[in-house]
């Protein structure tokens, strides 16, 4: 009987001793499993993190790409700036300079309508001059004609001939006064017309 009593005892301890280890192993699976469920999470949360650094990335890329275009851009409407800055001088100048040829135009074209109308005033005096000259010869000829003699008539051709050579030298002067209001006309016409005017004469 003792034999059977100690089996089962040692039976018994054996069993609560595997019983024992079965415990310890369902709480170390337990832990073990806890364990791996918080690895997991810290697992996840690692990747959730890179997928937001790798977000970040490409959002800092993105604006650093806008960033250069707005750069370039800048740099673009600057330049054009710089552009229109220079042309807008350089039609200021242009303008200064025409509106400096204008004034020039408008002294010289006053000028040569004083030297034309002082060339009229002197061509109308000169003319009349002679009008009454050739008059007054006209009419000292008619009274001295009705009392000719032979030496008379010498001396009305020697005035006929006088009176032609005046008649002559007038002819001159007209033609050289009337050469040169064409030369003041054709100088005031040059002068109030522009370089583009007179190539489009010329190509004309």
């Amino acid at each position: 009987m003792a034999l059977p009593f100690a089996f089962q005892e040692r039976l018994q301890q054996m069993e609560e001793t595997r019983n024992q280890r079965l415990t310890l192993l369902q709480a170390e699976k337990h832990v073990q499993n806890k364990k791996s469920s918080v690895l997991s999470s810290k697992i996840s949360n690692i990747r959730s993190m890179e997928q937001r650094c790798l977000v970040l990335e490409q959002i800092n890329a993105a604006s650093k790409y806008k960033i250069l275009a707005y750069k370039s851009e800048i740099e673009s409407v600057e330049a054009r700036y710089q552009t229109a800055a220079h042309q807008f001088r350089v039609l200021k100048s242009e303008l200064n300079e025409l509106e400096e040829s204008e004034k020039e135009k408008e002294r010289f074209y006053e000028m040569k309508n004083l030297e034309m109308k002082e060339f009229r005033e002197n061509v109308d005096k000169c003319l009349s001059e002679n009008r009454l000259l050739l008059k007054s010869s006209l009419e000292e000829f008619q009274t001295n004609n009705e009392c000719l003699d032979n030496f008379g008539i010498v001396a009305v051709e020697a005035r006929k001939t006088e009176l032609l050579l005046v008649k002559q030298n007038l002819d001159r002067s007209l033609a050289s006064n009337y050469q040169l209001r064409t030369q003041l006309q054709k100088q005031l016409y040059n002068s109030l017309i522009s370089p583009e005017e007179k190539k489009m004469i010329q190509s004309s």
